[in-house]
């Protein structure tokens, strides 16, 4: 059975910012790169949080089994025949992501006033954590930090250690092209800078992400792309209303928008929005 490619999705999405956000990181080991729960503290791993742990990773598990099969043989197959009961799950497999600032250096200089824990910290293009999970005599250990390079112990901070996948890059492409083919904006002269603009601000924020906060990439990213062509159609509705002052003060005819806003009497302004 044929693997049907969807660029935009939030499932895609997140495998793909996943799979960007380990290239800043180092792992003890490589399976040690899937997390299966986030927390924001340490001290909240307990029984409830490895028990929310092992589901997580059974339904994983339990996905992955389905989908290799179902493409393996050709055929849908029932979900059912892959569950994974949660607890034949072991303790010491479940991995904790600890939403933290510890490892990352800190820079007092960055901002004058400081309302974060972010605020005492390196600039970073996502929000930085560990990985925990526990050994087999029951203490809970690092097996992985973001932005980081070398060993656990003795490595040191990395900022620029890793990049966006080429794939999460062409889903960024993607959905600006789409983006820009909506009524709204597909008939402005300027439609490239937009899409420029957009896949700019994409490649800015499009790891911060936060997967503690949220599920559903496609509508941040959604939103940054509007707010990007929004920024664009206001600077240059500004730059056509300076030309049409300077045209009308000079006895010229100003732009046709001008014009037929002055024969309305219609702010233009106030028109595109009702438009």
């Amino acid at each position: 059975m044929q693997k049907r490619v969807n660029y935009l999705n939030n499932k895609d999405l997140l495998k793909e910012i996943h799979k960007s956000k380990n290239t800043f990181c180092t792992f003890t080991q490589p399976e040690h790169h899937q997390y299966d729960v986030i927390l924001d503290d340490i001290d909240k791993i307990n029984v409830r949080t490895t028990a929310e742990g092992k589901r997580a990773q059974a339904k994983r598990l339990s996905q992955i089994a389905h989908e290799a099969a179902m493409e393996a043989q050709g055929k849908k197959l029932p979900a059912k025949e892959f569950e994974i009961d949660y607890k034949k799950v072991a303790k010491t497999d479940v991995i904790f992501r600890i939403m933290t600032f510890d490892h990352i250096p800190e820079d007092l200089t960055r901002k004058k006033t400081k309302k974060t824990v972010a605020d005492h910290h390196v600039k970073l293009n996502f929000p930085p954590f560990q990985h925990w999970k526990f050994d087999d005599n029951d203490n809970l250990i690092c097996v992985g930090k973001s932005h980081w390079t070398g060993d656990l112990r003795d490595g040191k901070f990395a900022l620029k250690k890793g990049k966006a996948t080429n794939e999460l890059a062409k889903m960024w492409m993607k959905l600006v092209d789409r983006y820009a083919t909506r009524g709204n904006v597909r008939g402005y002269t300027y439609n490239d800078e937009m899409k420029g603009q957009a896949i700019l601000q994409l490649a800015q924020i499009g790891l911060q992400f936060d997967e503690s906060k949220s599920q559903n990439p496609f509508a941040y990213y959604t939103a940054a792309v509007t707010n990007s062509f929004v920024r664009i159609i206001n600077i240059e509705k500004r730059n056509q209303n300076i030309r049409d002052d300077i045209l009308e003060m000079n006895g010229l005819n100003p732009s046709w928008t001008r014009q037929n806003a002055n024969d309305d009497g219609t702010d233009p302004a106030l028109r595109n929005k009702e438009d």
